[in-house]
């Protein structure tokens, strides 16, 4: 099995030319993307042959291509990972080619980067097949251009997530992140069986009773593998020049895995069977997200004051609005979909900000 990666690394090196620029990769992603095109044809037209496919639905191109996606994501992140992966051993002991030094992926870490890939292209070629089935009602497809269409679909998922897997970094995974949360939240309010859910609460689609539970619970335990994977890997590049640098970059980094748990326990535990436990991690994880922001000019000395005072207004509205909801001018639904926007919007840019800062300079921790 090892020759025969090396034999493949070997031939994809051939072809993508001297690794000399840039565009190595990207021409490699283009050569998976290219096979895949191909291996979607093979497989596509035989299937379609002799039949008139619906665009969306049980047995439709829109379905086929959105579990084919889901399998050549989950390839081409393999792939990509493999191609990546230096060929030797670096001085601190890591081999995966992960841009943090220091560190590495661990399996777990992986499974949930390439579910999520593979999640996100299930759900989007699920989505669009059922816009263009609105689009062209009742329009069939012929098994020529249907197998054209599938394997269009194949080399683009193919050729974004090689490119994903080959660049995966702390900035990436959050990109991932975000995508695959408003993906998943959206495909589970379309499963969900009870139209209207929203005037409970977004745990209402987690709910054992509603059909859209599985995708819903599912993309939170995802999610929260996610944002642990990313606390790690986020904080590496911050200073540790002293003992109080150290101890402020273990407590945000312990405060972001702590978001990261808590966002996974909300999905394990549904709030239908698991009342007290589900809304104790979900009050934890908003509690953990105040402490970090509210204590980061602390914690890591050298964070710009701008994104210092960037949080705090985000911590000012969350309070604010749960003051609404308490008064009862918003209901239960409406704060949550905002505070989550706000959090993880804060998680992204924290990532590029913390990317940033230099261990050589350090500006005074800010006034109490």
């Amino acid at each position: 099995m090892r020759n025969i990666g090396e034999r493949v690394m070997q031939v994809l090196r051939q072809l993508r030319g001297p690794d000399t620029s840039d565009a190595v990769f990207e021409a490699t992603a283009l050569i998976v993307g290219a096979v895949f095109l191909l291996l979607g044809f093979a497989i596509g037209f035989p299937v379609f042959w002799g039949h008139e496919m619906a665009i969306s639905g049980t047995g439709s191109i829109g379905s086929f291509a959105a579990y084919g996606g889901a399998v050549t994501a989950v390839l081409a992140f393999a792939l990509g990972r493999l191609v990546s992966r230096p060929a030797t051993v670096a001085p601190d002991g890591t081999r995966d080619g992960f841009s943090v030094p220091g560190d590495r992926l661990r399996w777990y870490d992986l499974v949930a980067i390439a579910f999520a890939h593979a999640a996100i292209a299930y759900l989007g070629w699920l989505g669009i097949a059922e816009l263009l089935e609105r689009s062209f009602t009742d329009a069939p497809v012929f098994p020529f251009p249907g197998a054209v269409l599938v394997a269009v679909a194949f080399a683009l998922t193919a050729y974004v997530t090689f490119l994903s897997a080959v660049a995966l970094s702390p900035t990436v995974l959050s990109l991932v992140l975000a995508v695959f949360l408003v993906v998943g939240a959206f495909a589970a309010m379309l499963a969900s069986s009870d139209v209207h859910w929203w005037r409970d609460n977004l745990s209402a689609l987690g709910m054992s009773t509603n059909s859209a539970s599985l995708a819903f619970n599912a993309t939170l335990i995802i999610a929260g593998v996610l944002v642990t994977t990313i606390a790690r890997y986020a904080t590496a590049g911050l200073p540790v020049d002293d003992p109080v640098d150290r101890r402020g970059r273990f407590i945000v980094r312990g405060g972001l895995i702590l978001i990261g748990i808590f966002l996974a326990c909300v999905g394990v535990f549904p709030v239908d069977e698991f009342f007290l436990v589900h809304n104790t991690v979900a009050t934890g994880m908003t509690v953990a997200f105040g402490v970090i922001v509210v204590g980061l000019p602390w914690f890591v000395r050298t964070i710009p004051r701008v994104f210092v005072v960037f949080g705090w207004v985000y911590v000012l509205v969350i309070i604010l609005l749960a003051a609404f909801f308490a008064v009862g001018y918003y209901n239960l639904t409406a704060v949550e979909l905002i505070a989550a926007v706000l959090i993880f919007s804060w998680i992204i840019v924290f990532l590029r900000t913390a990317g940033s800062v230099g261990t050589g300079h350090r500006s005074d921790p800010v006034a109490a």
